[in-house]
């Protein structure tokens, strides 16, 4: 019986490979040419800006278009990658107009990271491509702290990125959990039988409108790896590469990391869909105001979804137990700690000498 066991067990391990074999060899394929391009400035700048575009957007289209895309599911993807995809080109062109050729809305202004890149370590042009593993794992990591923390020249801007994150969490929790207490069981009496078509065009609004901030703050992640000023050539070709990778990623409905968003209650249904889209929008606009230190929206969101859930469980509006509903929260909240850790190994080993420091304490 053992052996019978253990003989599955290998064989389960055979298919898993024979089922990723394509995505392996892409992999591997993507760490040789990083391997053979980082000398070389010129060429590491573009190939890791692309692999960032890609890998930067898959992981965190479950925080900005992941709702959308799930209850829009019935619609031609096309349509909406036109969308989606126009949005970022006239976003980033308002960035570059604006700011003399910067499509980071000048985030990478902040102390720190406003230096351009004039030579590459193997580990930064090897973080997105890790990403992109990642990614294929369902694990909704801080993508601000995993790219920008490589680049960082000293351990103050990564203490900053990291103050501004952990704090957008809390507060995002706070704000979803407080509205969710009171407004939950309104909802749920509310939100019956087939949306008013009204809901469907104020969504996509809502969620055109959380894309462009979503830009504004992380657009900074993969404009790292470019000159701060771009000539208008280069701005041509960032915006084709992108809009080509969000094609890829419409086209495969979000990919595997979009059952984050889909294990959340009632998230396919337009108007709840909205109702996130809106508060986390809200929530973006502010932390732009407030500072422009970069910081992670992926911890934003998982603390907007987790104040959600667990507001709506104590108001006895979703059909999952407490014990349950704290998992799905926990192992969001784990998997993000797990990205924050591999963020700071990566930071050490381009630059032994950066310290991170929060409230006194050094890691």
């Amino acid at each position: 019986m053992v052996k019978k066991n253990n003989i599955r067990k290998q064989l389960g391990f055979v298919d898993v490979f024979k089922s990723e074999s394509s995505f392996l060899v892409f992999v591997l394929l993507l760490f040789v040419l990083a391997s053979l391009l980082y000398n070389t400035p010129s060429l590491a700048m573009w190939f890791g800006f692309a692999v960032a575009g890609y890998s930067v957007v898959s992981n965190d289209s479950i925080q900005t278009i992941g709702t959308f895309l799930s209850s829009n599911s019935h619609r031609k993807w096309w349509i909406l990658w036109l969308y989606i995809g126009g949005l970022f080109v006239t976003t980033i062109a308002v960035s570059y107009f604006l700011f003399d050729g910067d499509i980071s809305f000048k985030r990478l202004a902040t102390k720190g990271f406003e230096e351009n890149p004039v030579s590459f370590d193997f580990l930064q042009i090897a973080a997105p491509i890790l990403l992109i593993i990642i990614t294929r794992m369902r694990m909704p990591i801080s993508t601000t702290f995993l790219l920008l923390s490589s680049f960082a020249a000293s351990s103050g801007a990564i203490s900053k990125v990291l103050s501004k994150s952990l704090g957008g969490y809390f507060i995002a929790f706070v704000v979803s959990f407080t509205l969710y207490l009171l407004l939950a069981k309104y909802f749920k009496k509310t939100f019956k039988g087939k949306a008013h078509s009204g809901w469907v065009l104020t969504q996509w609004i809502t969620s055109g409108a959380l894309w462009c901030l979503w830009i504004m703050q992380d657009a900074a992640n993969i404009a790292v790896f470019l000159p701060r000023q771009l000539n208008f050539g280069q701005f041509l070709a960032v915006a084709a590469i992108v809009f080509g990778g969000l094609g890829i990623i419409f086209y495969n409905k979000g990919g595997r990391i979009q059952q984050i968003v889909t294990t959340k209650t009632d998230i396919t249904d337009v108007r709840p869909a909205t109702i996130v889209d809106l508060v986390y929008s809200l929530l973006m606009a502010f932390h732009l105001v407030y500072s422009t230190v970069p910081m992670s929206t992926t911890w934003v969101f998982l603390g907007l979804l987790a104040g959600r859930e667990i507001g709506m469980n104590t108001m006895r509006t979703n059909h999952k137990s407490l014990t349950k509903t704290l998992l799905i929260i926990g192992r969001d909240a784990l998997l993000a700690i797990i990205g924050l850790i591999i963020s700071v190994i990566i930071a050490y080993a381009v630059n032994p000498s950066i310290r991170v420091e929060i409230n006194g304490w050094f890691l």
